[in-house]
């Protein structure tokens, strides 16, 4: 089910409550999870990415601009399920180009994700890049194309942003087989897209190796976020690609390009392959 009118799903799931010095409490809500109640890998980077920045913006003072992610990069040591989470930072450095901290999420004591989050300040736009290679997507899904809002079985989180699936890249809804690649469109219910839910783009998207007859969890163990510029309003367009899928694991590399054509992430991750049934 979709989102109620006038409801912010993703920026409710960003929503911190301090818990002293550098530490907050957040809650892991059910509309953001991949079955069997785990937590989203990407949405759980992207509020561990929030946590950081909050820290620094209260370090840093007024005299220095509000820190953006530029590079974001986590070690999935466990799997976090719905419920409450404890959040801690530690700030490694602060500059006026450069600032870094480090992030913790904890469930009962127990360590689950350890983040790295290095904070400056990212590009306005408007200027033409000297080369770009990015990927041949409209922007806007086409008519017909499977929206999660319409098809929840297609993709997870249909209750907590509207991703759309290019219709080349959605054979495995059909037990097509085909190269793990995946392609679409994503953007957040009731508001437009910010740096944080750019990071959120970059593991929207389900499992490339899904069209290799491999359904299910699949399980990310480190995955590195680059930001590259603030999304303008709109849809987001996504490229999601494997390079190898050999024993056990696999690669993805995804891009990510705003509404006016402006590459605004690139993600890569590895992960294990989901378990045969």
């Amino acid at each position: 089910m979709a989102a109620g009118p006038g409801s912010t799903p993703f920026s409710s799931a960003m929503r911190l409550v301090p818990d002293g010095p550098d530490r907050f409490h957040a809650e892991l809500g059910a509309t953001w999870t991949v079955g069997g109640g785990r937590a989203h890998g990407g949405l759980m980077l992207a509020l561990l990415t929030n946590a950081g920045l909050t820290v620094l913006r209260e370090r840093l003072g007024t005299d220095v601009p509000a820190p953006d992610p530029v590079a974001v990069s986590a070690e999935y040591l466990r799997a976090p399920v719905v419920g409450p989470a404890e959040i801690g930072a530690h700030v490694v450095k602060t500059g006026r180009t450069v600032s870094v901290v480090r992030v913790e999420l904890h469930q009962g004591g127990t360590l689950m994700l350890s983040a790295t989050v290095t904070a400056g300040r990212l590009p306005a736009g408007g200027g033409e890049p000297a080369w770009a290679d990015l990927p041949a997507l409209a922007a806007e899904p086409p008519p017909g194309a499977r929206s999660t809002v319409e098809h929840a079985n297609a993709v997870p989180l249909s209750g907590a942003c509207e991703v759309v699936l290019d219709p080349e890249t959605d054979g495995y809804l059909r037990g097509e087989r085909g190269e793990p690649v995946v392609r679409g469109w994503a953007r957040p219910f009731g508001e437009d897209p910010d740096v944080l839910f750019a990071v959120l783009a970059g593991d929207i998207l389900p499992p490339t190796v899904f069209h290799l007859g491999r359904p299910g969890w699949a399980p990310t163990v480190q995955l590195t976020v680059l930001l590259r510029g603030r999304p303008a309003p709109g849809w987001l367009r996504l490229e999601a690609v494997s390079r190898v899928v050999a024993d056990g694991w696999f690669d993805e590399d995804y891009t990510v390009v705003d509404t006016e054509g402006r590459l605004v992430c690139q993600a890569r991750q590895i992960a294990l392959l989901p378990r045969r049934g």
